[in-house]
């Protein structure tokens, strides 16, 4: 009986020689965050940078973070490391809730969903409302993370005109009948990136453009709780002509800190189940412990006197930077005076451009963000954006010294 020749050895194949699959297509035309790019380059601590939306660390309630957090662990430790139900931890929900129906809009616990950050709500939304190639509106210049997440889902975004109010209601009522959207959005309250805060009657219009066109209105609301003047404004959620198509996005993360990742979402009921199964497709549920801990902590302590020692010292902060920028910045500078938030919005004359002075301001020690990624119609050179809530007020007195010597 003859045994059977062996087969030929197969030549090794070098792995380099066989390339991994692409990426999705999806991610071709989204780019990285610039702001995220410049905090990377300015993180030497001896850079004074006016660049991140950064809350004060030093303001952070350590103390009583860590108390709610002990307090969890010790009283309920198999509950807060299990897993979850997807729409949030009851009592957050219902203190959430709470603050909600005390800033005069009326809010039920089960009209929310918790969410890891209100940067996960607005990736919801969009997951659960956004088709390839769906007309979504922006103001311009937009929040940097929402043209990301609409470029991801293959929307096709298009700026509304705005001025030193925000939004302006006439270019809005003409694109919209024009481009038929699935939904606007904005932060109409110490807006990211200029600052701006949208006047009531705006709000109404806005209100009343997406009742007659049929878009929704996707409104975000991480400063609402930071203002240091003036009277608020109503939420465009608290408008009954526009209650059934407006989602209002929240956080802790100006408030009580970024690191516990929670925000919120509240909606019509059938697009918030929609975000419930979108979430639980995305990450389960948010963070077991750390919702009980929020919870424990809105029982225990009192967010609103943390919020106002917030924004005192942000107040200070911010009135620094202003009574600074006429000899920081060239002649024939513009910039606004924002009610709230964390963001001052400037335009330097004709023929500057920002974001070539950013290395020459590095150079000095000194950064900002430029204005011109926030725009997703043409963009403006010589805007830039500065934030003033991380640094003191005689921190913020020195940048603006060395932002001076950028441009002598």
């Amino acid at each position: 009986m003859h045994s059977a020749a062996p087969a030929p050895a197969r030549a090794a194949v070098p792995v380099s020689s066989v390339p991994a699959p692409a990426t999705a297509s999806r991610l071709a035309g989204v780019a990285s965050s610039p702001v995220r790019e410049i905090l990377a380059l300015t993180a030497r601590p001896e850079v004074i940078s006016f660049a991140g939306g950064l809350p004060a660390p030093e303001l952070f309630d350590v103390a009583g973070i860590r108390a709610a957090y002990g307090k969890v662990l010790a009283e309920n430790p198999h509950h807060a490391l299990q897993y979850s139900t997807t729409e949030g931890d009851p009592e957050l929900r219902a203190a959430i809730a709470s603050r909600l129906t005390a800033r005069d809009l009326p809010t039920e616990p089960d009209d929310l969903l918790v969410t890891t950050g209100s940067q996960q709500a607005l990736t919801l939304l969009t997951t659960a409302l956004v088709e390839p190639g769906d007309v979504v509106l922006v103001e311009d210049p937009c929040y940097l993370a929402a043209l990301q997440s609409f470029g991801f889902a293959g929307a096709r975004v298009v700026p509304v005109p705005t001025d030193d109010q925000g939004v302006i209601p006439e270019a809005l009522e003409e694109i919209a009948a024009r481009e038929k959207p699935t939904l606007l959005y904005l932060v109409p309250t110490f807006q990211n990136p200029t600052g701006r805060t949208l006047p009531a009657e705006r709000r109404s219009a806005v209100a009343g453009a997406a009742a007659r066109l049929g878009f929704w209105i996707v409104e975000d609301d991480p400063y609402g709780e930071l203002r240091y003047d003036g009277e608020r404004v109503p939420c465009i959620a608290a408008d009954p002509v526009a209650a059934d198509r407006t989602v209002l996005l929240g956080s802790f993360s100006k408030v009580m800190a970024p690191g516990l990742r929670l925000g919120f979402l509240r909606a019509p009921a059938g697009l918030r189940r929609a975000c419930v199964i979108a979430k639980q497709a995305a990450d389960l549920h948010t963070s077991t412990i750390d919702q009980a801990a929020a919870a424990r902590y809105l029982r225990d302590s009192d967010l609103d006197a943390h919020v106002a020692v917030i924004r005192a010292a942000y107040r200070e902060r911010r009135d620094a930077m202003l009574e600074g920028l006429p000899a920081a910045l060239p002649e024939g500078s513009r910039w606004n005076r924002p009610e709230g938030g964390m963001f001052v919005w400037v335009t330097l004359p004709a023929g500057h451009d920002a974001t070539a002075l950013l290395k020459t301001a590095v150079g000095h020690e000194v950064a900002y963000v430029p204005g011109a990624p926030f725009f997703s119609g043409r963009p403006d050179p010589a805007a830039m954006r500065l934030s003033f809530t991380t640094h003191s007020a005689d921190e913020i007195r020195e940048g603006l010294h060395r932002l001076a010597r950028c441009f002598a």
